[in-house]
């Protein structure tokens, strides 16, 4: 948002106040207001910083938020099946007691 300037705002005012019918005179009445159109410039100005910096803030800490929720509820990825046991390993302790005694004669 633009910045607001100090009087742009007293400006305003003023002419508000003479489509009212009011039309302010120099003097320490237009004085007062031209410093207090000023206070609430520099608050409203001051405001708008704070809330933006405040906004991205939060904005930072919501992404961490949706980035910790997404890996808690995303599906889990299967494990890899274990490797099966060699043929040769299978053979060697598949053999019978009596295809054994066969193997030494």
């Amino acid at each position: 948002m633009k910045k607001i300037e100090k009087e742009e705002m007293f400006g305003n005012l003023k002419d508000y106040l003479k489509s009212k019918g009011v039309e302010l005179q120099e003097g320490s009445y237009t004085e007062r207001l031209r410093k207090v159109s000023g206070f609430l410039t520099d608050s409203i100005n001051l405001s708008q910083d704070t809330f933006g910096r405040a906004k991205a803030a939060v904005d930072k800490h919501l992404d961490k938020l949706r980035q910790t929720i997404h890996e808690q509820t995303a599906p889990k990825t299967p494990r890899p099946a274990a490797p099966p046991k060699s043929a040769a390993g299978k053979s060697r302790s598949a053999k019978t007691p009596s295809a054994r005694r066969k193997g030494k004669k």
